[in-house]
C-alpha cells in the first residue's frame, strides 16, 4: 500500500526535482538518487540502467531507467554534468533503491558544470507540496 505525502521521507538537506530524483552535494560532487516517493510508488525495483563514468548529461536529460514489477521510468538529470561514479552494488542488488534510497540505493556521482546550478532544484517542502 502506498505511503501518503505525510508518511514519505524527505530529507531536508537534499535537493529535488519534480521527475522524483534527489541530489545531494559531497565536496565538488554530488550524489543522485530517487526519492523515496519515487520508490513507493514503483514498489519492488527489479532492474536500474545506468550510464557509464565520464558521460556527460544536462538537465533534465534521460541518464537512466528503473524497472520495477509495476512498469519502467526513466531517470532524468538534475543538474548538467560529468558522471563521475556509479553504484555497482543496483546491478546485484536493485531493491537498494526500495531498502535504501537515501543511502547504499544511490544511483550516480556527477559533477556539476555548475554547483550554482543546484539552487534551481526543489527544497524539501517545495517537493512535498507537489507530491
Amino acid at each position: 500500500m502506498a505511503k501518503t505525502a505525510a508518511e514519505i521521507n524527505l530529507p531536508a538537506e537534499l535537493k529535488y526535482t519534480d521527475e522524483h530524483i534527489w541530489a545531494r552535494v559531497e565536496g565538488d560532487e554530488i550524489v543522485v538518487g530517487v526519492s523515496d516517493y519515487a520508490q513507493d510508488q514503483l514498489g519492488e525495483v527489479v532492474y536500474v540502467e545506468v550510464p557509464g563514468e565520464g558521460d556527460t548529461f544536462g538537465a533534465g536529460e534521460e541518464f537512466g531507467e528503473v524497472e520495477s514489477i509495476k512498469s519502467v521510468n526513466k531517470l532524468f538529470m538534475p543538474v548538467a554534468g560529468e558522471v563521475t561514479a556509479v553504484n555497482g552494488d543496483l546491478d546485484g542488488t536493485p531493491t537498494l533503491l526500495n531498502s535504501s534510497c537515501y543511502g547504499e540505493g544511490w544511483i550516480i556521482r556527477v559533477k556539476p558544470e555548475d554547483m550554482a546550478s543546484l539552487e534551481a532544484l526543489l527544497s524539501a517542502d517545495a517537493y512535498r507540496a507537489i507530491l
